[in-house]
């Protein structure tokens, strides 16, 4: 690949969104929850089957929502994987509430829902599985888990959009569940998300959260004369601007992830021989798991040096990158988590993980290319 660069991700754009937002010049709507934020959330419901979806300026926003919807109050304990984006925690540290972090799956690198009772205790008020890469947590325990000690499942479906589980779509699987359009996702408007209420008892107060603790949104369906401050809320609205942007995306949806899982296949493919030689691991789908492509990704076998292999890649013109650095080490995570148990799994994972470049659009020669390149740099990698 001598003088080729490969980057890591590019935005793709589907050809409508400037259109689009160039229609907000004659309605002059450029605030949030018009035209185009109804058509965003009326095809997520349609697509999730969610009882409301609400837009939100990130998928951030949707879980600090959560936190909020549920009432965390200091010291109350939340269940969550430590193999995860900071956000997934800060939502409810801000509420003062404590992330209680448990291990993953070695498959899917997921919340492991075997260990979850055992991280259970009187303060416990929800679990937050993380569906990485797309790939669905095994939802059917952990919602079983959940009703049998009284807790809330809010769903950190980040990387979630268009996956489904036995069928459903993710997001849609727990009490609330949490959705992203930035732009390294696969259905982007730069920043964005959405927060997927599944339980029709919360969707009143999730308006009023979204709007700044009033009921705002009722006194423009003309259900109230006035609007007036309920309770405690925040501004979690997007603009028009970005739910035009994110139209045009969510139009092509089923066409980008089609795209994408052609790449992602061939990458799969194409890295069956390495794995063969004992040299790395490919991503494990359970068979009723529909994942999106939204990453490709190997882990090292034992002996090879991650940051040989990501310098390797580099030099080579790929940019490949690792992971999450486990929230439960992180001195934030000391400071405002637990970790039940060790987390081996999580640490040996992480310390294992590479992520290569995978995007809309990427040409079709790309995934043998990066395994030829891999192959040699695994050679030079060895400890």
């Amino acid at each position: 690949m001598k003088g080729q660069s490969i980057p890591f991700n590019s935005p793709h754009l589907t050809g409508n969104e400037f259109a689009y937002v160039a229609e907000l010049a004659s309605t002059r709507k450029l605030a949030g929850d018009g035209q185009f934020t109804k058509w965003c959330s009326d095809w997520i419901e349609r697509r999730t089957g969610c009882a409301r979806a609400l837009l939100t300026h990130s998928c951030t926003a949707a879980l600090e929502m959560a936190a909020l919807l549920l009432d965390i109050q200091p010291g109350d304990e939340i269940i969550m994987p430590s193999y995860t984006f900071v956000s997934t925690a800060n939502a409810f540290v801000l509420r003062g509430g404590v992330p209680v972090f448990v291990d993953i799956r070695e498959d899917t690198l997921n919340l492991d829902e075997r260990l979850i009772e055992a991280a259970i205790t009187p303060r416990t008020r929800a679990i937050v599985p993380v569906h990485y890469a797309g790939v669905s947590c095994e939802m059917d325990a952990i919602n079983e888990i959940a009703l049998r000690h009284g807790l809330k499942v809010v769903e950190d479906a980040a990387q979630g959009v268009m996956s489904r589980y036995r069928g459903r779509a993710l997001g849609a699987l727990g009490d609330l569940g949490a959705f992203s359009f930035h732009e390294t996702k696969n259905v982007i408007s730069g920043e964005g998300g959405a927060l997927l209420v599944n339980d029709p008892a919360l969707v009143l107060r999730a308006e009023i959260i979204r709007e700044k603790g009033t009921d705002r949104s009722r006194f423009f369906r003309g259900e109230i004369d006035k609007y007036t401050w309920q309770e405690v809320g925040s501004s979690y609205l997007p603009s028009e601007l970005i739910a035009a942007f994110l139209r045009a995306q969510l139009e092509h949806a089923e066409a980008l992830t089609a795209n994408r899982m052609t790449s992602w296949n061939h990458y799969h493919d194409c890295f069956a021989g390495l794995e063969a030689q004992g040299l790395l691991r490919r991503p494990i789908i359970p068979v009723h798991c529909d994942h999106n492509a939204h990453m490709y990704y190997v882990l090292l076998a034992d002996g090879i040096d991650r940051q040989c292999v990501l310098d390797g890649l580099k030099a080579a013109g790929v940019s490949s990158v690792f992971h999450y650095v486990p929230l439960h080490a992180s001195p934030g995570g000391k400071r405002y988590g637990k970790a039940q148990g060790a987390l081996e799994v999580t640490v040996r994972q992480a310390e294992r993980l590479v992520r290569l470049p995978l995007w809309v659009g990427m040409d079709a020669e790309h995934p043998a290319q990066i395994a030829h390149t891999m192959a040699r740099v695994l050679n030079a990698a060895r400890r």
